[in-house]
């Protein structure tokens, strides 16, 4: 249950479900006409905030500035769009508020609310119970305040005047860039390798009473061949990669002395005639 300085701060204020989701800013209050409590706050949903949802109030709770109230993030965003004609809510509308949230409207019981504050002949419609937004701009200040603030919370009768004063100071532009880039070039490298390479010799020995059991082991007279296998070394190339240095971009001041040139005046005085020059101590 909120009280009456709950009410009177609650404009603005963020509203969350009762699962905890945010459901947006609380826009305004509208007050039960007859007792001045509380009846519906409207909440800024949709696109970027531009819809306002109609929620009852009078099972909400105010804590900081935070306002929780009893209903899904779903149930609030499927409220029943009303389209408020002056500053009252319409008979069908808030029936139709008070069933979507599951609550017994009380029309026709004499709850309390009025007419949208209309009297036939001197008689108010009693029948039916209406929610109207706060006369005084303000809900929960149903009394002893004159006039009203359209521009935010009713505090005082004095207003409080501000002057913006003109501040200087320096700010650092950006003179220039460096860049630091890395590419790629290709470039040719030519190293000489030495290569082994077998050849075929032909080797002749006489035969000899060493050699003659060798010699003589076999046919007297046959047709042979012999293969030798040749090995040669080829020369290959490749590359490896290791880095050889970092390279950063840093900043530095630096001192430089510039001339500058201006043409400057100076006068001069001349002797004419017989004058000796006198030196004085």
């Amino acid at each position: 249950m909120l009280n009456d300085n709950d009410v009177q701060n609650i404009e603005g204020a963020t509203a969350y479900g009762q699962d905890g989701d945010k459901l947006g800013k609380v826009g305004q209050v509208y007050l039960d006409d007859n007792t001045g409590q509380p009846a519906f706050v409207t909440i800024s949903t949709g696109l970027f905030g531009t819809k306002e949802t109609f929620v009852p109030i009078e099972q909400a709770s105010y804590d900081g500035d935070r306002l929780t109230l009893p209903y899904s993030k779903d149930q609030v965003k499927d409220a029943p769009n009303v389209d408020i004609d002056g500053e009252h809510l319409d008979k069908s509308e808030e029936e139709r508020l008070y069933q979507h949230y599951g609550l017994t409207w009380g029309g026709g019981t004499g709850t309390g609310h009025t007419d949208a504050g209309h009297t036939d002949a001197g008689h108010t419609d009693a029948g039916h119970t209406e929610a109207g937004y706060a006369d005084s701009g303000r809900a929960g200040n149903t009394a002893g305040t004159e006039g009203r603030d359209t521009s935010g919370p009713t505090t005082d009768d004095a207003m409080t005047r501000s002057e913006e004063h003109l501040e200087v100071g320096t700010t650092e532009h950006e003179a220039g860039r460096a860049r630091l880039r890395k590419y790629v070039t290709t470039e040719t490298e030519t190293a000489t390798v030495p290569v082994r390479k077998e050849r075929a010799v032909v080797e002749r020995e006489p035969v000899t009473d060493v050699n003659a059991g060798d010699a003589l082991d076999g046919p007297a007279i046959s047709e042979e061949e012999h293969e030798v296998v040749l090995h040669e070394e080829r020369a290959v190339a490749g590359t490896t990669t290791e880095p050889v240095e970092r390279v950063r971009l840093g900043t530095e001041t630096v001192t430089e002395e510039e001339q500058v040139s201006e043409e400057v005046r100076k006068e001069h005085i001349e002797v004419e005639g017989d004058v000796r020059d006198r030196t004085t101590d």
